[in-house]
Formats: C-alpha cells, sequence, structure tokens
C-alpha cells in the first residue's frame, strides 16, 4: 500500500469559469490558471501522483506548454489513471476536501464524486470528496482564492505483476 496527498490553490478572479470536480459552478468568479484551474482534480493528481513515486503535476503537464492551455483538468485526470495503469497500480480510495468561503459546494459534490469516479474507472464509493469554510480567515476567507486537498491510497496487487506471478518464489528460474 502506498499513501499520497496532494494540496493545490487558485486565486479567484473574473472572467473565468469556477470548475470543481469537473462541475461547471455558476458563480462570479473562476479559478485563474493554465488549465482550466480545477483545484480539486489537481490536489488529487498530485496525491495519486505521489503515491505513485511518479513526481506532481508539473512535471507531467507543465504550464509553460501551450498544449495544456485551457485543458479540462478532467482528461489529465484521465492520463494520470493512465499512468497508474502504466506501473499495475490499483486506486484504492481517494478522500479530498475544498476550501472555498464561497459558493457552497454542497449542492455540486455527488455530481463530482460522480465525475472523479468516471475518470478513474472506481465506484462512486471509492472517492469522498467533502467541503469546508475557513470562517472568514486566510486567503481562501477573504475570498481571494480556492484551495483543495486530497489523500489516497493505492496498491500494487503482488500477485499480478512481475515475479510474484501466482505467488512464484523464484524457484521455476532455476
Amino acid at each position: 500500500m502506498r499513501i499520497g496527498s496532494g494540496y493545490d490553490v487558485h486565486r479567484l478572479v473574473e472572467g473565468r469559469k469556477l470548475i470543481m470536480g469537473g462541475v461547471d459552478i455558476p458563480y462570479e468568479l473562476g479559478l485563474l490558471g493554465h488549465s482550466d484551474a480545477d483545484v480539486l482534480l489537481h490536489a488529487i493528481m498530485d496525491a495519486l501522483l505521489g503515491a505513485a513515486a511518479l513526481g506532481d503535476i508539473g512535471k507531467h503537464f507543465p504550464d509553460t506548454d501551450d498544449k495544456y492551455k485551457g485543458i479540462s483538468s478532467m482528461e489529465l485526470l484521465k492520463h494520470v489513471k493512465k499512468l497508474l495503469n502504466d506501473k499495475h497500480y490499483v486506486i484504492s480510495n481517494i478522500d479530498a476536501t475544498i476550501v472555498a468561503q464561497k459558493p457552497k459546494m454542497k449542492p455540486y459534490i455527488p455530481e463530482m464524486i460522480c465525475n472523479i469516479a468516471e475518470a478513474l474507472n472506481l465506484d462512486v464509493d471509492q472517492v469522498n470528496v467533502k467541503a469546508t469554510t475557513e470562517e472568514g480567515l486566510g486567503f481562501t476567507g477573504s475570498m481571494e482564492g480556492i484551495s483543495a486537498s486530497a489523500v489516497c491510497l493505492i496498491t500494487k496487487p503482488q500477485n499480478l505483476v512481475g515475479d510474484d506471478i501466482m505467488g512464484c518464489a523464484g524457484c521455476c528460474k532455476k
């Protein structure tokens, strides 16, 4: 088992959509970023990449690369899933928290969970998303930005990969 954690923050600005967990949330401000700036998905991707020792989203999707300008973070999340699949990792669960004073996230959380589960080919009971405020404190409390954090657990079933196929102790190679 491997545990990963991720964190992301983006500034709230006018003239941008507010995308959270792949959901377009009606609000007068949106998040500033190179992609769609979905802080929730960015935190989840960093948690997954970290658990697999594959770096972070900046390594895989640099903001200096124009091919990622305005890209949907759901597409990036699907690519992260492929990277994990290539290393034979299985996602056990994801737990994430959005920190935002406004807007209220609760009405959108079920759709966020469904979007994340679908992108990662998980059951919805393997994904948890919650939201909180900082009661007017800090940059999220003053509505300057929104942050998100995530943790995940991934596994690599040893009886399915490498020398441990079918529990072999290596005696067949002698």
